[in-house]
């Protein structure tokens, strides 16, 4: 796919400069500046009303700051058509509507034409059908393409959405919370294959929003961290999720720890 709107710095994805985000008068995101480059994933992290979401949705291009700027792509929020980025905006949320009788092929082909259903009388090309198989078996789904949505456990579900969002070959990916409700072993299964397309797609980006450090994949590079509102610290992973940042983001003590790429939290007690 040829980008009609290819941005002037193309290792930048997104630049937010001092973005405060007002609703119904009250302050609900304060100066937040970030920026991020292909091939950079960062982990959002933060409490319960922290603002992760809605930071996450301005990214997303379905809301807009009200002071300050957000660039995604090289392009402002409000002064570009948002319907011309999304296609390069991939991004997963919980609250995806999907008909229970759908396939997960059949949900995974919506993502060429970005919409909840296949539009009636439209056939995918040779090349979309197998790239569908493809994203399909990234995800470790190779032996669900012809099962239906209803019999799918809740992380076969997130990783066929991801293969869905991949299908118009995103440069931005953003997951709210894809791990959440899980068991141990949906979530290893989910964040393998993350680490994975994180390895064959070595220039995408990607944000993920979760609440808890051991649902963080061990190729994630950066991190924020969000509390009330405003960035408690931003910058290389090693950096932003140590013990005392964590405990102060959470206003709890918790000891952090690293082990094979991948992190652990211990609540009552620092290190």
């Amino acid at each position: 796919m040829t980008d009609p709107i290819a941005p002037a710095d193309p290792d930048v994805v997104l630049r937010a400069q001092n973005v405060d985000l007002v609703r119904d008068g009250k302050l609900i995101l304060d100066r937040i500046s970030v920026t991020i480059r292909a091939g950079e994933h960062w982990a959002l992290l933060g409490p319960n009303g922290a603002g992760k979401s809605t930071l996450l949705n301005i990214m997303a291009t379905y809301a807009h700051p009200t002071r300050g700027q957000m660039d995604i792509l090289g392009h402002r929020l409000g002064r570009v058509n948002v319907f011309s980025l999304r296609p390069w905006i991939g991004h997963i949320t919980p609250s995806h509507r999907v008909e229970p009788a759908r396939t997960v092929r059949q949900v995974v082909l919506t993502g060429v034409t970005g919409t909840i259903e296949l539009p009636q009388y439209w056939v995918p090309t040779a090349a979309e059908t197998s790239r569908s198989e493809e994203l399909i078996d990234m995800m470790g789904l190779k032996g669900f393409a012809s099962a239906r949505w209803r019999t799918l456990s809740q992380g076969e579900r997130g990783r066929t959405l991801i293969a869905r969002a991949l299908m118009a070959e995103p440069r931005l990916l953003l997951l709210d919370e894809p791990a959440a409700g899980l068991d141990v072993a949906g979530r290893e299964q989910l964040l393998a294959s993350i680490d994975e397309l994180r390895e064959r797609r070595p220039t995408l980006a990607t944000v993920l929003v979760t609440h808890h450090l051991e649902e963080l994949p061990a190729s994630t590079s950066h991190a924020i961290l969000l509390r009330a509102g405003q960035l408690l610290a931003t910058g290389p992973v090693a950096d932003v999720l140590t013990t005392e940042l964590v405990s102060a983001c959470f206003d709890y003590p918790v000891a952090i720890a690293r082990h094979a790429g991948r992190w652990a939290s211990i609540a009552g007690t620092v290190w």
